[in-house]
């Protein structure tokens, strides 16, 4: 194994562990096993497009990469004078969300590792060694990212604003990275205290799609940050900023380096210090408690949701002709619902749907007025939520369950394309409807009742559009039988991106018809008739390989 360079550092600190009662030479060894295994891990942010995982590289250390660009945003801030409250309130509360969330989305596997109770704990390891291998672990990584994220913005600030607030600023973020790990690791705490591992696991999934979905986006909010550049700004202390950690970290800047001796400076610059201390403290005391519930994890906490069943089998009755295809449309909605892989890899592309139509709406109303965005024609892009539907589709091949596929084979299905169309009514109810429902409830609010036709137009539009994925897109077997290992290979990848351009056609047909008088409304009837007829032929008669 190697002998990385963190832990050669590490060794440095040799006797402060000893003087801890831990046992380093066992610590070392853990974490050299630990950091090996490591390489292979692909950090979230390359988790939707690393499906073929042929290359073994270290995906982290590829990754810093990218974080040293997301540190580029920090540097507008480095430059606005001496108003330093406001400077690192902003760089720390940008800082505090990129970093946060990766220790959510990538570390939490760590704090959470309960492979350690099966192995670890069966052997004369001390508990205490044990936990200072987690905590370290974790500590290598974010020093790591956190150096990468602020690496370039230091240099910056060691030449712009000096020695004396490179040296605070670095102080502080050290601090910043022990309260981001102690605080995570209390939120679980909670959680596992009051609630299921599932919960968890929930929560750190949806976390993990929330910075998928972020990185994407992103660029748009750093856009937009440059238009605050030469504006005055003055703070005003407010009761709740004593909540806010990242106006703690201001505070220090303002005390030591604007001689800023007010009350509430020192206040403020008391909590960037206690903060962080405090949450070590709690979760030192809480650590026993921890591991104890870290059991909950390992046992199996679902539970029948019969109160959602109820409703879910009110749609079955609306949309399945028959008890063969409801029983394929209660599958599919657990596995579009429940699977977390699946969801670390589609639900991206479905926040995407969601926020595309406020960023051209955004754009818009920043150049013009917003009663002239009410009576404009800016409510077709309604029409970017169904993009993403090639995408999903062609997903809906792919598991991380895929070996339960036999289920398929044993089942006596006597009208395989049922299974088809029952998954397809599943994506369309679970999935884009909730989407499409939610843009249109606001659309109609900015654009009023008079967009309603339209909005029927676009539905109808989704779903010939997702017939027709799924009649170009290869699906050979059953869903959710592949492993998204393959998910690269065949060229059905760029098929779906060539997919999306059908949205465009559909778009410029409707906006075509929508100067003719009427045009929406026989367009309308013209798309339910084409649909009805498109689903009856694709589904009549369907074999598994067809």
């Amino acid at each position: 194994m190697n002998n990385f360079v963190s832990l050669k550092l590490l060794d440095l600190f040799r006797p402060l562990f000893r003087l801890l009662h831990i046992d380093y030479e066992m610590m070392r060894n853990i974490l050299q096993v630990k950091l090996t295994m490591d390489q292979r891990r692909v950090p979230t942010i390359f988790a939707s497009n690393m499906s073929n995982k042929k290359d073994n590289g270290n995906h982290f250390l590829k990754s810093l990469l990218i974080y040293a660009l997301y540190g580029l945003v920090l540097i507008p801030f480095i430059l606005l004078g001496e108003n330093y409250i406001f400077q690192i309130s902003i760089m720390f509360g940008i800082s505090m969300f990129i970093l946060m969330t990766s220790m959510i989305s990538d570390f939490s596997s760590v704090l959470l590792d309960v492979k350690d109770k099966t192995i670890l704990h069966t052997k004369p390891v001390n508990i205490r060694t044990v936990n200072a291998a987690k905590i370290v672990h974790v500590t290598i990584y974010m020093s790591m990212l956190t150096g990468a994220f602020i690496g370039i913005p230091s240099l910056v600030i060691l030449g712009v604003q000096g020695i004396g607030y490179f040296l605070l600023f670095f102080v502080e973020v050290i601090l910043l990275i022990l309260f981001i790990m102690t605080i995570t690791a209390l939120v679980y705490i909670f959680i596992l205290q009051f609630f299921s591992g599932e919960k968890l696991k929930d929560m750190i999934n949806y976390v993990q799609i929330l910075l998928s979905v972020g990185i994407i986006i992103g660029y748009q909010i750093v856009i937009r940050s440059f238009e605050f550049v030469e504006l005055d700004f003055v703070y005003e202390f407010s009761w709740w900023h004593l909540f806010i950690p990242p106006i703690w970290f201001g505070a220090p800047f303002e005390l030591l380096l604007n001689g800023n001796h007010s009350t509430i400076i020192i206040v403020l610059s008391i909590l960037a210090l206690i903060g962080p201390l405090l949450s070590i403290f709690l979760y030192y005391r809480l650590m026993p408690s921890f591991e104890r519930n870290l059991q909950k994890l390992m046992e199996d906490t679902g539970k029948n949701k019969k109160q959602k069943w109820n409703i879910g089998a009110l749609w079955e009755r609306l949309i399945c002709n028959n008890k063969e295809e409801k029983q394929f449309f209660r599958f599919a909605s657990i596995m579009l619902s429940r699977e977390r892989d699946f969801k670390l890899r589609v639900y991206p592309s479905l926040g995407i749907a969601v926020v595309f139509p406020f960023i051209f709406l955004f754009n818009y109303v920043s150049n013009n007025s917003f009663a002239e965005l009410s009576n404009s024609n800016m409510h077709f892009n309604i029409y970017f939520c169904n993009i993403m539907i090639g995408v999903v589709i062609f997903m809906l091949n792919f598991s991380g369950k895929y070996k339960g596929a036999w289920v398929f084979q044993t089942t006596p299905i006597t009208n395989p394309s049922l299974v088809f169309s029952a998954t397809l009514k599943a994506f369309l109810l679970k999935l884009y409807l909730p989407i499409f429902l939610f843009l249109s409830v606001i659309y109609v609010t900015i654009f009023s009742v008079r967009i309603i036709p339209d909005l029927a137009v676009v539905f109808v539009t989704a779903i010939l559009h997702t017939l027709i994925c799924f009649r170009a897109i290869k699906n050979e077997g059953f869903p959710f039988t592949k492993p998204f290992e393959s998910a690269q290979q065949g060229g059905e990848s760029m098929k779906t991106f060539l997919l999306m351009f059908i949205v465009g056609m559909f778009f410029v047909v409707h906006y075509f018809v929508s100067k003719m008088e009427y045009g929406v409304i026989i367009y309308l009837v013209i798309l339910i008739i084409v649909t009805i007829l498109s689903w009856r032929m694709i589904f009549k008669k369907r074999s598994i390989q067809d």
